[in-house]
């Protein structure tokens, strides 16, 4: 019973990755899946969707500061049982009584932000029950229409410079978004190749495990007639042994890059993939001033410069106005009533206005002001050096990517004919070895340059692509399209 039950596990066990692999979903893809898979559904594209969507509610809390507010407050009860200072009007003093309250307020106000002066305009309506427990007696207190201004003098503008900051701010977040979305093209184009070329590795290795193999029969069929040597013998052996430890190598490392592929996808582990390679390229070429204006018209970084020098500008401008003389305005106009009958609380309004002007003036503060100021200001001068040296550079590494972009159509041709060259080569050595015209040597050295070249022609194709999606990356432009790279924002906020 025991061995029985001990064979149908090792059955069981020895069934189970046939079994697995038989579960398992196969995805042919070709390289444009690959790419437009990346963008819809890889981990890297949705940290930059919800990236982008915390931008877009940072602007929208700006708007919305230059949009009316209304607010509902209150205070419901107040009790207050303890002795407070009176004003007695008949001998004219104050006088500590004991009171025992409640108050009960509800304030509906309506405000408004004026960026162009950084001030705050404001409409109020107030309504206070006042009871008066001691005496047992209550009283309305009304405002029914109060306007009130608060205006900052000689004082550091945030509105206004926020104006000029968030809507760049936000352009720059809608670029970025779109330059991410090219990195991930660009890790598509990277873990696309990686696997292409473990499965041409394996494919390679198989190849070259089946010559070796059969090789190594004749060359023990021509040692056994006496035709060859022992060390001729020996090689082939060595060969043989060597192209099986390449097949195991080449198996476990595609594995460990479909692994990678799947996962950046975002697939799970029923998926397998194989991959379509590219047969050819666009015959295209970029010039370097077109790319140069659409990078500098649309690449974030340089919008990042611009960003960095406004938000610099900013803070000389607010340095500079704390180091001086600071002012506050506050006015309020409004009417008030009061009566002990709720209907009659608004029947007859007096009028009520209070004008405040609050002064701050910096007399000894040891050079605390213009120390600010002139770091404030040595800031800005460093941020436009380095502005200025970050388009320089900018620039030049473009131009270096420019050309290098278009040298890779004719490396991908030149790759591919080398690719045919290399394995007419190797068939040709291999039938001069089978009729004994060469020895083993040459013909490792045919195999060897087949296979690098079958290798060189993948890592031309990567190329291709990656000075492609690079180019893409700078300008947010699609050459082959011939339009500017854009997308749904309002989609990506659903």
């Amino acid at each position: 019973m025991i061995k029985r039950y001990l064979k149908h596990s090792i059955v069981i066990l020895l069934l189970f990755p046939l079994l697995k692999a038989e579960s398992q979903e196969l995805k042919r893809l070709t390289f444009d899946e690959v790419v437009r898979l990346s963008e819809e559904q890889s981990p890297n594209a949705l940290i930059a969707k919800h990236r982008f969507r915390a931008s877009y509610w940072q602007y929208r809390t700006f708007v919305a500061q230059y949009r009316p507010s209304l607010s509902l407050t209150g205070t419901t009860p107040d009790l207050s049982n303890s002795y407070d200072r009176v004003w007695n009007s008949g001998e004219g003093r104050y006088e500590y009584r004991s009171t025992n309250t409640i108050s009960n307020l509800a304030s509906l106000a309506l405000e408004q932000n004026i960026g162009l002066t950084g001030g705050t305009v404001s409409l109020q309506s107030d309504l206070t029950l006042f009871n008066d427990l001691e005496n047992n007696s209550r009283q309305y207190i009304t405002t029914p229409l109060s306007v009130g201004l608060t205006q900052p003098i000689f004082r550091y503008n945030p509105l206004k410079w926020q104006k000029k900051i968030a809507p760049l701010q936000y352009e720059t977040a809608r670029k970025t978004f779109l330059s991410d979305i090219e990195g991930v093209h660009r890790q598509a184009v990277s873990n696309f190749f990686s696997l292409a070329l473990a499965q041409m590795n394996k494919q390679i290795a198989e190849m070259n495990y089946s010559n070796a193999d059969t090789l190594w029969q004749i060359a023990r069929g021509r040692y056994d007639l006496g035709t060859i040597a022992e060390d001729a013998l020996l090689q082939m052996q060595l060969s043989w042994l060597n192209a099986e430890t390449a097949r195991k190598e080449a198996e476990m490392n595609l594995r460990d890059r479909e692994i990678r592929l799947r996962s950046f996808l975002g697939f799970n582990d029923n998926i397998r993939i194989e991959l379509i390679l590219p047969t050819q390229v666009p015959e295209l070429q970029v010039n370097s001033q077109e790319v140069f204006d659409l990078a500098m018209q649309n690449n974030p970084q340089i919008l990042e410069q611009e960003l960095g020098m406004l938000e610099a500008q900013s803070s000389l401008a607010e340095a500079k106005a704390e180091k001086g003389l600071n002012a506050n305005l506050s006015a309020s106009f409004g009417l008030r009533d009061e009566d002990f009958n709720f209907n009659n609380a608004y029947s007859a309004p007096n009028q009520q206005q209070r004008v405040r002007i609050g002064i701050t003036m910096p007399i000894l503060d040891w050079g605390l002001g213009r120390g600010r100021y002139r770091m404030a200001q040595s800031s800005l001068e460093l941020t436009q050096v380095q502005s200025q040296q970050a388009i320089i550079d900018f620039q030049q590494n473009l131009q270096l990517d420019v050309e290098q972009f278009n040298l890779q159509a004719m490396q991908v041709a030149i790759a591919a004919q080398s690719d045919t060259v290399a394995m007419k080569m190797f068939e040709v050595t291999k039938q001069r070895f089978l009729i004994g015209k060469i020895s083993v040597l040459e013909l490792n050295n045919a195999d060897t340059r087949k296979d690098q070249n079958r290798r060189a022609y993948v890592q031309a194709l990567q190329n291709y692509w990656q000075y492609f999606f690079n180019i893409r990356n700078l300008t947010l432009y699609d050459f082959i399209a011939g339009k500017p790279l854009d997308t749904d924002y309002d989609k990506l906020i659903e």
